[in-house]
């Protein structure tokens, strides 16, 4: 009898069942970054560190662990592997999306287990700056209040899009946002519609 059909594609399977770039001996490791984001509900942990040329300005090894799933093995495993010779810039806006394009494609439900790569990427490539003294490079990713009524932030909004949310009586399920005063319905519909396409392949 076959067993249960395969949801992901053969770039998928390949990146979780032979993983690049993993990180075997932390200590022995010497990086320049260092980067550390979870995901309290899927209950995945991520940690990126990366090697860097500083006169140039490029990323010459990146290396991660993470407790996570499939998805999170895999997506990080690939972008481990894009972001080696990227100039930090370029690397600090390297997208879930196009790592999942890169991919092939995840499953919608899994899409938010892939983000952690990335983020992590980032908080690695900020700490690179902190360390070699150039605060002026560090992008902060700070939430912001978008309904006042019931405390919904950006990243709230995200996370909800990232969970499976695609309308907004489905984001208003989830967040409860634009249920007080309703103020808030016209920006949080254009957010909605934002982070599906940042996310999403087909919006």
């Amino acid at each position: 009898m076959a067993g249960p059909e395969w949801a992901y594609t053969e770039k998928v399977k390949e990146h979780f069942m032979n993983p690049k770039n993993i990180l075997v001996n932390e200590d022995e490791y010497e990086h320049d970054g260092k980067g550390v984001t979870g995901n309290v509900k899927c209950g995945d942990e991520m940690m990126v560190v990366i090697k860097v040329d500083a006169e140039r300005g490029v990323i010459t090894d990146c290396k991660w662990k993470t407790f996570g799933c499939a998805s999170a093995i895999a997506s990080t495993s690939v972008m481990s592997e894009m972001v080696k010779g990227m100039k930090l810039d370029d690397a600090y806006n390297l997208s879930a999306k196009e790592i999942n394009k890169e991919l092939g494609g995840l499953p919608d439900h899994k899409i938010h287990c892939s983000v952690l790569g990335d983020k992590a990427l980032r908080l690695a490539i900020n700490d690179y700056y902190r360390r070699h003294g150039m605060e002026e490079k560090v992008r902060q990713e700070e939430a912001r209040v978008v309904c006042q009524c019931m405390g919904v932030t950006d990243q709230d909004i995200e996370h909800a899009v990232l969970e499976g949310a695609r309308t907004f009586y489905e984001l208003q399920e989830m967040t409860k946002i634009g249920t007080g005063c309703g103020g808030c319905k016209e920006e949080a519909r254009e957010l909605l519609e934002e982070y599906k396409e940042k996310h999403f392949c087909e919006a």
